[in-house]
């Protein structure tokens, strides 16, 4: 902005054209940008509906901690039993997504867990063991770049370009995903990594992994499949009998990255059992689902955030969705 502009602003005289020109000129708040990139992908906002992972299903249940766990930490709900809320749920913010449309994968499992005194906290994890970005900044961009590859976009495309320079984003575009059988036969994982601390004060990084006690099951190509087969799959699976996933928690070792989601850690490394998650009923009520705001970074007191910037970026962009689709 020129000096003549800033002594306008400074003394009132600022214009209505030379006021819309400014503001212009501020940029969104990340959170807002984020949303909005978001909307844009998925020809959005939809009203009511989160801006990522849109669609989904409820269900309702109990976290019963391994003696294992309070090894790891001496957070509240590693000690104790203690019930939960899962919401399971397809990728982008398309309300009516088919549920095995390639698109709708990688899926989420966000985990409530109701600790004693009256108080939450979540686990938020996604059914891929690692993030396309290391950066919020990233994610925008990329964002920005599919939202500007349509049909029409000149060669190299916008995404096209990002993927090229953005060997983690290509990875995690094309690494096959099957369509499930259900979401109780899909691991999950938690990109993000946590410092957990026991009660004797040893602290160490660890990143979560949820796995189906059913076993991994995955549908054969070319299955038909109904729109909306997973989201209708669970009640019925639930009817027939509990849904248990086995919740891990994979240690860093000295030298791996703790504040890098697309960062994957190899399979030698330490896993502790931290508990069963056994859901047993089904959460009819679609207000409910519109209501619950999951917070990864609300923590009890034994495990805290890495400093991962995608994970201080998640409740920002979450409460802003919120907002959103309370409106």
């Amino acid at each position: 902005m020129n000096r003549r502009a800033c002594a306008l602003l400074v003394f009132g005289f600022a214009t209505p054209v030379l006021q819309l020109a400014m503001a212009q000129e501020e940029p969104k708040p990340l959170p807002a940008a984020l949303v909005e990139a978001l909307n844009k992908t998925s020809g959005g906002p939809h009203a009511g509906f989160r801006a990522n992972h849109a669609k989904g299903v409820m269900a309702t249940g109990t976290f019963t901690p391994s003696p294992k766990a309070r090894s790891l930490s001496k957070a509240p709900h590693f000690i104790k039993p203690v019930p939960v809320t899962v919401r399971f749920s397809n990728a982008t913010g398309v309300p009516n997504m088919p549920d095995a449309d390639p698109n709708a994968s990688p899926h989420g499992m966000a985990t409530r867990f109701h600790l004693p005194g009256g108080g939450t906290t979540d686990i938020v994890a996604i059914s891929a063991n690692s993030f396309p970005v290391a950066t919020p900044e990233d994610f925008l961009s990329l964002l920005q770049a599919v939202a500007s590859s349509g049909p029409d976009a000149a060669k190299p495309t916008p995404i096209e370009q990002f993927l090229g320079t953005h060997p983690a984003a290509m990875k995690f575009v094309t690494t096959p995903r099957p369509a499930p059988e259900s979401f109780g036969t899909l691991a999950f994982y938690g990109v993000n990594a946590f410092k957990f601390t026991n009660a004797k004060g040893a602290a160490s990084y660890a990143r979560y992994q949820i796995i189906p006690l059913a076993g991994e099951k995955a549908l054969p190509e070319k299955t038909e499949l109904a729109p909306n087969y997973l989201m209708e799959e669970l009640p019925k699976r639930l009817a027939k009998g509990p849904i248990k996933f086995k919740v891990l928690a994979q240690v860093a070792n000295e030298g791996d990255k703790v504040n890098d989601p697309t960062e994957v850690w190899p399979a030698s490394n330490k896993v502790v059992e931290l508990g069963v998650i056994t859901l047993n009923k089904a959460v009819t009520d679609a207000e409910a689902q519109r209501q619950i705001l999951f917070n990864p970074v609300g923590l009890p007191a034994g495990i805290e955030p890495s400093d991962d910037p995608v994970l201080a970026m998640r409740f920002p962009a979450y409460a802003v969705s919120y907002g959103q689709r309370q409106k």
